[in-house]
């Protein structure tokens, strides 16, 4: 799949017809062997001010020398700012 397809996937999926709940995602989570227990991350949600709770954790965190993964949604420049590594924007290949 190259990154021009990915995106016309994700833009092109009706999310309005999705279930709430958590059944789903326990399931897949168990079939992969749940792998969020073993790892360490912060999941920050509510309303207003996740963008820049999350940026200044992750800066914060990467001062003190930990590896950050970051995911934020919308993007502002290019969709690949949603995901960032260190602070990077993923590469369009990954």
């Amino acid at each position: 799949m190259t990154f021009e397809d990915a995106l016309a996937y994700i833009h092109r999926v009706d999310w309005r017809g999705s279930i709430p709940g958590l059944s789903r995602i326990d399931t897949l989570l168990g079939k992969l062997g749940h792998p969020e227990r073993s790892v360490k991350y912060i999941h920050v949600t509510g309303t207003n001010g996740k963008g820049s709770t999350c940026a200044m954790t992750a800066a914060i965190l990467r001062a003190s020398g930990y590896k950050t993964g970051l995911y934020t949604s919308p993007y502002i420049r290019r969709f690949n700012e949603r995901i960032q590594i260190d602070g990077a924007p993923i590469p369009d290949d990954a």
